[in-house]
């Protein structure tokens, strides 16, 4: 019985690298409705692995490597490839050396990689991040995605937001973690601010809405660790 509680958190693990292959499948072939869903049931299996292996405190070696490689498909290869489909079909491009524009976007998973690597080895972020986590960077590009498939979006413009979106990944930027200790307003009002302000920008841009509510939680941050210094 201990063998089988021991084993569900890194079987909710595998939910969520199943989720992304399915996602990268989908994004590959242009599908970005259904590529957004199975990144968006990745996250929920991402939370869901952490949260049953504190309750069953059924922690292991193994359970943080398979979480970091299955986050990796999910929230990073799967993006990749998302607006790298993104760019070949909504910004053509000439042929010739141009016709590479669109792989930039693979920076996402490299970063992601170089990310996920440093969290493991970085005593610091037991309680908070520092960089950009994956999960969220994924999120923004799925709401910079559907807003693309509405709106003209400029490749110079995609490209320097994955630069900008890569170095946040790997940079020194606080960030407050997401995961709730109690449900007290006082300590966490942050993250029910974060949650109402997601919820009006969802509810006013759609699903680009949630690139802008990423934008708010980097700000958020930014704002709470000048306070705290």
């Amino acid at each position: 019985m201990n063998s089988i509680i021991k084993n569900i958190p890194n079987s909710i693990t595998c939910l969520n690298l199943l989720s992304g292959c399915f996602a990268c499948y989908a994004a590959f072939n242009g599908n970005f409705g259904t590529a957004a869903i199975f990144i968006g049931l990745s996250a929920v299996f991402d939370f869901m692995d952490g949260m049953t292996a504190r309750l069953l405190k059924a922690y292991s070696p193994l359970g943080k490597e398979l979480d970091s490689l299955a986050d990796l498909i999910s929230f990073g290869v799967a993006p990749g490839f998302l607006i790298m489909k993104s760019m070949e079909q909504y910004q053509p491009v000439s042929e010739g050396f141009t016709s590479l524009i669109p792989f930039i976007a693979f920076l996402i998973p490299v970063f992601s990689g170089l990310r996920l690597a440093k969290f493991n080895i970085d005593t610091r972020q037991a309680t908070s991040f520092i960089g950009l986590p994956v999960p969220a960077n994924a999120i923004f590009w799925i709401g910079i995605c559907f807003y693309g498939l509405e709106h003209h979006i400029s490749l110079i413009l995609l490209i320097a937001l994955i630069l900008v979106f890569s170095y946040l990944l790997i940079s020194e930027l606080p960030m407050f973690s997401l995961k709730f200790k109690n449900l007290s307003f006082k300590d966490n009002y942050i993250r029910y601010f974060l949650i109402a302000g997601t919820i009006i920008l969802v509810s006013l841009l759609g699903i680009s809405g949630l690139a802008a509510s990423i934008g708010l939680y980097i700000v958020l941050s930014v704002v709470t660790a000048r306070k705290n210094k």
